[in-house]
């Protein structure tokens, strides 16, 4: 059995990027920052930004065209996805996507309710982080 599954909480750090294809399908491209806060070594609190290329199809890329624009909270559903060619100078390349099969808008920027519904995610979201461990793993750790 395989698993290919991706689940991302974070916000767009651009406008959409929507189009249709010659064949009529509506795709809509998301950049999204994911942060991660973790102790070091020493004790000090840091903070790494990733940022991940989202690609939504159909009537959900139409959605996002309608609801979504920088700086928005989302919850991202689906599955990574790798793409290869050959660059101009013949070298390999390769680009990893998220191709989205579901999305879940944050509270709108600018409500009154905004502030709270925020605290509320955020209180919900402490339940999921994982227990104190090691800052990070060694490769050569893997029992495989």
């Amino acid at each position: 059995m395989n698993l290919n599954k991706v689940f991302l909480i974070g916000r767009l750090t651009q406008e959409i990027d929507f189009r249709y294809l010659p064949s009529g399908t509506s795709i809509a491209t998301l950049n999204l920052a994911t942060n991660r806060v973790y102790k070091d070594r020493t004790g000090n609190l840091r903070e790494e930004t990733e940022y991940h290329k989202v690609i939504a199809w159909g009537k959900l890329a139409e959605l996002c065209r309608q609801y979504l624009s920088k700086g928005r909270l989302v919850f991202i559903e689906g599955r990574i996805r790798s793409r290869n060619w050959l660059d101009a100078q013949g070298n390999r390349r390769i680009a990893y996507e998220i191709i989205a099969e579901n999305i879940r808008f944050g509270p709108r920027p600018g409500s009154a309710e905004t502030e709270k519904e925020l605290e509320t995610l955020e209180a919900d979201l402490d339940f999921y982080k994982p227990s104190e461990g090691p800052d990070e793993i060694n490769e050569l750790e893997i029992p495989y």
